[in-house]
């Protein structure tokens, strides 16, 4: 399935795709695609199929196959300076870290953190790495609502946080008990802002519910002066994940495409695809290839952008 479309709103965006740029769906057989991350030693891409309770992976000349099976439903996934995988898991209620060895076939997996002040995490769902190392990790709800996508299991902590972990001395810290339930996340290119969607069902505030909200982060451990930054429109679904290009605009899934906003929060631009879309990474060489996690399928197309750096 192609496509060749793109709406565009602003003329900042005129440009957005790169010549010839085309909508290339790669992979199926999911039932709800999700997190997807880059993995540039082997030029591949993984993200999860979490119903199914599998990751799966894709690669350009060995096509699709299932990297691992069995692995407790996890969602979000982020790389660290050192290239361990953080994988967000709604089966274990934790954050998990595989460690490479000498190559992608050789793993060890560990418990990064799965209990604040004694009580389990709700089911972590995205997360993001600071350049200080420091790992922030949105924690909703939906592994523990029913066993479709995680176990069945009362709520042990009284909300739904943002948390930021530090593995230098093992502290966990709530950021921002704001929303209702915190959901995609990422840094500004320079670090001083903090992005967060929050996808509940619940009207709250003035603009309804269904927005990204934006924080200043103070020296780097410290969230201030929340602020709605976008909200999806009524009937385009919802903001899930999302990721940052170099120039800070804000590429973010929706129930009828990648939406794509500039930092001041004006609506730049859509990019039509055709299932409702869950998360989205950028890779390729230049990091100006977006891959897509949407439904049942993964895509891609090329960007004139590039994705923030990450390992």
């Amino acid at each position: 399935m192609e496509q060749n479309v793109i709406e565009v709103y602003d003329e900042r965006a005129s440009d957005l795709l790169a010549p010839g740029a085309t909508l290339e769906h790669l992979a199926g057989g999911c039932i709800w695609s999700e997190g997807a991350v880059w993995m540039h030693e082997d030029r591949s891409v993984l993200w999860s199929d979490i119903p199914n309770n599998r990751m799966m992976r894709w690669h350009s000349e060995e096509g699709t196959s299932v990297w691992r099976d069995q692995i407790e439903y996890t969602n979000g996934h982020y790389r660290e300076a050192d290239g361990s995988l953080l994988h967000c898991s709604h089966g274990q209620r934790a954050l998990v870290r595989t460690r490479f060895g000498r190559n992608l076939s050789e793993s060890v997996d560990e418990i990064v953190v799965d209990r604040y002040h004694g009580r389990r995490l709700n089911s972590p769902n995205d997360v993001v790495v600071k350049r200080d190392g420091t790992i922030w990790f949105s924690d909703p709800p939906y592994g523990i609502l029913s066993n479709d996508e995680g176990h069945q299991a009362e709520q042990e902590l009284r909300g739904c946080y943002v948390f930021r972990f530090d593995p230098r001395d093992g502290t966990l810290n709530v950021m921002t008990d704001l929303l209702i339930c915190p959901n995609g996340l990422a840094f500004s290119p320079d670090e001083s802002q903090l992005y967060v969607s929050d996808t509940s069902q619940v009207p709250y505030g003035d603009k309804g519910f269904h927005n990204i909200r934006v924080f200043d982060v103070v020296d780097g451990r410290a969230l201030t002066n929340p602020r709605i930054f976008a909200t999806i429109a009524e009937g385009e679904g919802l903001s899930d994940g999302f990721r940052l290009d170099s120039r800070g605009w804000v590429f973010t899934s929706s129930a009828i495409g990648i939406q794509v906003f500039h930092p001041d929060g004006t609506k730049l631009a859509l990019i039509p695809v055709p299932e409702k879309v869950a998360n989205l990474t950028f890779g390729g060489e230049h990091r100006d290839e977006m891959y897509i996690a949407a439904s049942s399928s993964l895509y891609r197309i090329k960007v004139n952008a590039r994705g923030i750096q990450t390992p």
